[in-house]
Protein backbone atom coordinates (compact mmCIF):
# COMPACT_ATOMS: atom_id res chain seq x y z
CA UNK A 1 0.00 0.00 0.00
CA UNK A 2 1.54 3.28 -1.10
CA UNK A 3 0.98 6.35 1.03
CA UNK A 4 0.79 9.56 -0.92
CA UNK A 5 2.44 12.77 0.25
CA UNK A 6 -1.02 14.30 0.62
CA UNK A 7 -2.25 11.45 2.86
CA UNK A 8 0.96 11.60 4.91
CA UNK A 9 0.63 15.36 5.44
CA UNK A 10 -3.04 15.00 6.43
CA UNK A 11 -2.13 12.33 9.00
CA UNK A 12 0.69 14.52 10.31
CA UNK A 13 -1.72 17.45 10.76
CA UNK A 14 -4.26 15.26 12.59
CA UNK A 15 -1.53 13.98 14.92
CA UNK A 16 -0.34 17.54 15.62
CA UNK A 17 -3.90 18.65 16.39
CA UNK A 18 -4.35 15.74 18.81
CA UNK A 19 -1.03 16.52 20.54
CA UNK A 20 -2.14 20.15 20.94
CA UNK A 21 -5.54 19.16 22.31
CA UNK A 22 -4.29 16.81 25.05
CA UNK A 23 -1.44 17.17 27.54
CA UNK A 24 1.23 14.50 27.19
CA UNK A 25 1.97 11.84 29.77
CA UNK A 26 5.24 12.73 31.53
CA UNK A 27 5.28 9.91 34.10
CA UNK A 28 3.29 6.80 34.92
CA UNK A 29 3.56 4.11 37.58
CA UNK A 30 1.55 1.44 39.34
CA UNK A 31 0.99 2.24 43.02
CA UNK A 32 0.70 -1.13 44.78
CA UNK A 33 -0.39 0.52 48.03
CA UNK A 34 -3.69 1.73 46.56
CA UNK A 35 -3.80 -0.66 43.56
CA UNK A 36 -4.01 2.19 41.05
CA UNK A 37 -2.21 3.22 37.89
CA UNK A 38 -1.12 6.83 38.38
CA UNK A 39 -0.55 9.04 35.33
CA UNK A 40 1.16 12.45 35.56
CA UNK A 41 0.40 14.85 32.70
CA UNK A 42 2.42 17.78 31.38
CA UNK A 43 -0.37 20.08 32.59
CA UNK A 44 0.30 19.06 36.20
CA UNK A 45 -2.85 16.95 36.44
CA UNK A 46 -2.55 13.46 37.92
CA UNK A 47 -5.01 10.69 37.10
CA UNK A 48 -5.40 7.39 38.90
CA UNK A 49 -7.58 4.41 38.06
CA UNK A 50 -7.92 0.78 39.01
CA UNK A 51 -6.51 -1.59 36.40
CA UNK A 52 -9.53 -3.85 37.08
CA UNK A 53 -11.61 -1.32 35.14
CA UNK A 54 -9.41 -1.12 32.03
CA UNK A 55 -9.59 -3.45 29.04
CA UNK A 56 -6.54 -5.68 28.86
CA UNK A 57 -5.55 -4.96 32.46
CA UNK A 58 -8.56 -6.40 34.29
CA UNK A 59 -6.80 -9.67 35.20
CA UNK A 60 -3.27 -8.30 35.57
CA UNK A 61 -1.11 -9.14 38.56
CA UNK A 62 0.83 -6.32 40.24
CA UNK A 63 4.09 -7.68 38.76
CA UNK A 64 2.59 -7.29 35.26
CA UNK A 65 1.94 -3.60 35.96
CA UNK A 66 5.41 -2.78 37.28
CA UNK A 67 6.68 -1.91 33.79
CA UNK A 68 4.65 0.73 31.93
CA UNK A 69 5.99 2.55 28.87
CA UNK A 70 4.91 5.93 27.55
CA UNK A 71 4.55 6.00 23.75
CA UNK A 72 6.75 8.46 21.81
CA UNK A 73 3.77 10.77 21.21
CA UNK A 74 3.13 10.95 24.96
CA UNK A 75 -0.52 10.05 24.32
CA UNK A 76 -0.38 6.33 24.96
CA UNK A 77 0.65 3.78 27.55
CA UNK A 78 2.05 0.36 26.73
CA UNK A 79 2.13 -2.56 29.16
CA UNK A 80 4.78 -4.90 27.69
CA UNK A 81 4.12 -7.82 30.06
CA UNK A 82 0.46 -7.83 28.98
CA UNK A 83 0.84 -6.61 25.38
CA UNK A 84 -1.86 -4.05 26.17
CA UNK A 85 -2.15 -0.39 25.24
CA UNK A 86 -4.24 2.52 26.51
CA UNK A 87 -4.82 5.79 24.66
CA UNK A 88 -4.74 8.95 26.82
CA UNK A 89 -7.44 10.94 24.95
CA UNK A 90 -9.85 8.01 25.40
CA UNK A 91 -8.93 7.73 29.10
CA UNK A 92 -9.61 11.43 29.59
CA UNK A 93 -13.03 10.96 28.01
CA UNK A 94 -13.75 8.14 30.47
CA UNK A 95 -13.26 5.21 28.10
CA UNK A 96 -11.19 2.42 29.62
CA UNK A 97 -11.71 0.08 26.68
CA UNK A 98 -13.50 -0.39 23.37
CA UNK A 99 -17.20 0.49 23.15
CA UNK A 100 -18.12 -3.19 23.05
CA UNK A 101 -16.00 -4.00 26.11
CA UNK A 102 -17.34 -1.00 28.04
CA UNK A 103 -20.94 -2.04 27.22
CA UNK A 104 -20.31 -5.55 28.54
CA UNK A 105 -18.79 -4.16 31.75
CA UNK A 106 -21.75 -1.84 32.28
CA UNK A 107 -24.09 -4.78 31.68
CA UNK A 108 -22.27 -6.83 34.32
CA UNK A 109 -22.65 -4.00 36.83
CA UNK A 110 -26.35 -3.64 36.03
CA UNK A 111 -26.92 -7.34 36.52
CA UNK A 112 -25.41 -7.18 40.01
CA UNK A 113 -27.65 -4.37 41.17
CA UNK A 114 -30.43 -5.49 43.47
CA UNK A 115 -33.60 -3.43 43.45
CA UNK A 116 -36.97 -3.95 45.07
CA UNK A 117 -38.48 -4.45 41.60
CA UNK A 118 -35.99 -7.26 40.80
CA UNK A 119 -36.59 -8.87 44.18
CA UNK A 120 -40.37 -8.71 43.68
CA UNK A 121 -40.10 -10.25 40.19
CA UNK A 122 -37.90 -13.04 41.56
CA UNK A 123 -40.44 -13.77 44.32
CA UNK A 124 -43.29 -13.88 41.77
CA UNK A 125 -41.30 -16.20 39.50
CA UNK A 126 -40.54 -18.39 42.50
CA UNK A 127 -44.25 -18.76 43.26
CA UNK A 128 -44.78 -19.94 39.69
CA UNK A 129 -42.07 -22.57 39.91
CA UNK A 130 -39.11 -20.40 39.00
CA UNK A 131 -37.71 -19.40 35.67
CA UNK A 132 -39.39 -21.20 32.76
CA UNK A 133 -37.41 -24.06 31.22
CA UNK A 134 -36.07 -23.47 27.74
CA UNK A 135 -37.86 -25.53 25.12
CA UNK A 136 -35.70 -28.25 23.59
CA UNK A 137 -35.37 -28.10 19.84
CA UNK A 138 -36.53 -31.15 17.94
CA UNK A 139 -33.87 -32.47 15.64
CA UNK A 140 -35.31 -34.26 12.61
CA UNK A 141 -33.18 -36.54 10.47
Amino acid sequence: MDITDKAFEAAHQRAAATRNAFPAVVAVHYDRRVARIVISLASGLELAFSPKHAQGLEHAHPADLADIEITPSGLGLHFPHLDADLYLPALLEGFLGSKRWMASEIGKMGGKISTEAKAKAARENGKLGGRPKKAKELVTP
